[in-house]
């Protein structure tokens, strides 16, 4: 395992920030966005953050190795104490614990924003993330078939839930 720290993003992590995603926006189900975000929309997307929805990165001695986030879940009031999360691991720091350890703090943060669920939805196929989450206390809870086309084919996606 490696091992990492994480910190609240800054704007002058929106450039890593999108790299790491837009890898996966070309090149992987793990993301349906199809179109790579620009530096301007990341920057105005990190920068319209509430300190209820932060944005995390996960720090190593070779640089950001992945970052998260806590977002709104739905914006009607009632799912005010819900978040949905979002977690992307540079494609060469896999499967040596960042993910895990942004996950941890994600859980821990918003446990600490008196925030009641977290959810997260990803592709059927993202089966090691899956697994991930199911290790860190996170069950499925539904699962919607064919909802995402990407490199033309048809998507499901599993949705998972950690109550705090």
């Amino acid at each position: 395992m490696t091992q990492c720290s994480i910190r609240l993003a800054t704007p002058g992590d929106a450039e890593i920030i999108n790299d790491i995603q837009n890898h996966y926006v070309l090149s992987s189900t793990a993301t349906f966005h199809t179109e790579p975000l620009t530096l301007e929309e990341r920057l105005a997307w990190l920068e319209n953050r509430s300190s209820a929805h932060p944005v995390t990165v996960a720090q190593t001695d070779g640089g950001i190795a992945g970052w998260g986030a806590l977002e709104v879940f739905r914006g009607r009031r009632a799912y005010r104490q819900t978040a949905e999360f979002s977690v992307y691991v540079h494609h060469a720091w896999h499967r040596r614990g960042i993910g895990r350890a942004i996950m941890a703090d994600l859980v821990t943060r918003a446990r600490s924003l008196q925030y009641h669920a977290l959810v997260g939805g990803c592709c059927s196929e993202s089966v090691a993330v899956i697994a991930l989450l199911e290790t860190l206390g996170f069950e499925r809870v539904a699962h919607f078939r064919e909802v995402g086309r990407k490199f033309d084919r048809w998507l499901d996606v599993v949705f998972l839930e950690r109550l705090l």
